[in-house]
């Protein structure tokens, strides 16, 4: 039971689109992860996830629309909804997620981005 800076977390690492585990709460996972313009269309069929953003804009793309998630806000998707998550202009971003343990990184798809295990700081 120890206080976690955030900050001081972010500072650890600088690959974008590669999260790092902080903290588990139940069967949750609280991550940390630097985004850097397009991620890759995918969906988590048996989980939601949450995306609360730290620094910068995010923009959650949905295959009807585009949500725009500024600092000091959240957004949650819900299981079976397929999602893009990106920047504009070059922003690098920092977001912090909650999502089950069994939450596979880019969910129904793999891709070179694809993150099997998360590293934990």
């Amino acid at each position: 039971m120890n206080t976690i800076n955030i900050k001081e977390k972010l500072t650890k690492f600088s690959q974008n689109w590669h999260p790092h585990q902080i903290g588990v709460v139940d069967d949750m996972q609280v991550l940390l992860a630097k985004i850097k313009n397009e991620f890759v269309w995918h969906k988590h069929e048996d989980e939601d996830e949450l995306f609360q953003v730290v620094k910068g804009t995010l923009y959650m793309q949905f295959r009807d629309r585009t949500e725009v998630v500024n600092e000091g806000e959240i957004i949650i998707v819900p299981k079976g909804v397929e999602h893009n998550p990106m920047t504009k202009d070059g922003e690098e971003v920092h977001v912090l997620l909650f999502e089950k343990l069994s939450t596979a990184h880019t969910g129904n798809v793999v891709h070179e981005k694809t993150q099997t295990n998360y590293p934990k700081i």
